[in-house]
C-alpha cells in the first residue's frame, strides 16, 4: 500500500475510532458532562464502570497516540506541494498527539487506583480528602490545562495549517483547505474555555463550540481520507 492510500485509510479510521470510544464513554460514564460533577460522584461512577470502562478509556488514549503518525503521513502527502507550511503543521500535529495522550493517560492508569481507594469502606475521611485533592490536581493539570487547553490549541493550529497547505496541494480540493482553516480557528477559540477570566466556571460559548467543532473536524478528516482514496 502506498503512503497516499495508507494516509487516506488512517484519516478515515482515526476519527471513526475516536467517535466510537467517545460515544461509549458518554453512554457508560456520562462523559464529558460527568467531569463537571463533584469528585465523589465521578469516582463512584468510574468504579461502577469496572474493567469495561477502563478499556474504553484505553481505547480513546490509543486514538490520541495514533494522531502522531497520521500527522507525519499527511505531511509526506503534502510536502511536495508546500515545503514552507507543512513542517510547522507536522510539529503541531505531533504536539497535539503528545498533549492529548498526557491528558488521557490518567484515566486507565491513575484514576482506577484513586477510585478504588476513595470507594474502599476502610478508607478514612482524611484519606478520602487526600484522594479528592489528588484527583482534582491531576484533573486540572493533565485534563484541563494539558489535554483540553493545549490539546485544542495544537489540534487547531495543525488543522489550520493543513488547511492552508491543502489550498496549494494537487491532492486536495480547495473547499477542504478553507474548511480546515475555519475548523482550526474554531478549535483555537475553544482552547481558551478555562483560560484567564474563565478559569473558574468556563466560557460558555467555547464550551458549546468545541463539541460541534470536533464533530465537523472528524467529518473533515474522513473527507480528506476519502479524497486520497478515490
Amino acid at each position: 500500500m502506498t503512503v497516499v492510500r495508507t494516509t487516506g485509510v488512517l484519516l478515515i479510521v482515526l476519527p471513526a475510532a475516536f467517535n466510537v470510544f467517545y460515544l461509549l464513554l458518554g453512554r457508560m460514564f456520562g462523559y464529558p458532562g460527568i467531569l463537571r460533577q463533584p469528585t465523589a460522584e465521578i469516582l463512584s461512577r468510574f468504579a461502577a464502570g469496572g474493567t469495561r470502562l477502563r478499556l474504553v478509556w484505553h481505547g480513546l488514549l490509543l486514538t490520541a497516540i495514533v494522531l502522531a503518525p497520521v500527522a507525519i503521513l499527511v505531511s509526506q502527502v503534502l510536502a511536495p506541494d508546500n515545503l514552507a507550511v507543512v513542517p510547522v503543521a507536522t510539529m503541531f500535529g505531533v504536539l497535539a498527539a503528545l498533549v492529548q495522550t498526557l491528558g488521557l493517560i490518567r484515566w486507565p492508569y491513575l484514576v482506577p487506583y484513586l477510585s478504588r481507594t476513595y470507594n474502599d469502606p476502610a478508607t478514612t475521611d482524611t484519606s478520602r480528602e487526600a484522594v479528592a485533592v489528588a484527583f482534582q490536581s491531576f484533573h486540572r493539570i493533565l485534563g484541563v490545562a494539558i489535554g483540553e487547553h493545549l490539546g485544542y490549541l495544537f489540534t487547531g493550529l495543525w488543522t489550520l495549517l493543513l488547511g492552508i497547505a491543502m489550498m496549494d496541494s494537487a491532492s486536495f480540493s480547495a473547499w477542504l483547505g478553507w474548511s480546515g482553516v475555519v475548523l482550526g480557528l474554531a478549535l483555537i477559540v475553544g482552547s481558551v474555555e478555562f483560560a484567564g477570566p474563565f478559569e473558574d466556571s468556563g466560557w460558555s460559548l467555547a464550551g458549546k463550540l468545541v463539541p460541534i467543532a470536533y464533530i465537523l473536524w472528524s467529518l473533515w478528516l474522513v473527507a480528506a481520507g476519502v479524497t486520497l482514496l478515490i
